[in-house]
């Protein structure tokens, strides 16, 4: 099963990837304006805007649930409590004073 997630979460995140590198910048819009070739989109001006948006906000949702998924996942199947600590020493090691 967590291999199925982590697939899913490998393609979800690429996807996003791109459908972020697709969308068009604020700018663009003001050189279609003044003659630009920013305005020329496959979907036209309005459309692809709506269609990039939807398709990032999907894929922003899975790729969180994903995530969470995963987490849970890992934690669960550890089956036992650990630390970012665990292995080093408690205790600092002693030092001597700096010779005058």
């Amino acid at each position: 099963m967590i291999y199925f997630v982590i697939t899913v979460h490998v393609i979800v995140s690429l996807f996003l990837i791109v459908v972020i590198l697709l969308q068009q910048g604020s700018s663009a819009d003001l050189a279609g304006a003044f003659g630009g070739q920013g305005s020329q989109t496959a979907f036209g001006p309005r459309s692809a805007s709506n269609a990039l948006t939807k398709a990032t906000v999907w894929a922003a949702v899975i790729f969180m649930i994903t995530s969470i998924t995963l987490t849970v996942m890992m934690d669960r199947g550890a089956g036992q409590q650990h630390s970012v600590l665990q292995g080093s020493s408690t205790s600092a090691p002693a030092s001597t004073p700096a010779k005058k």
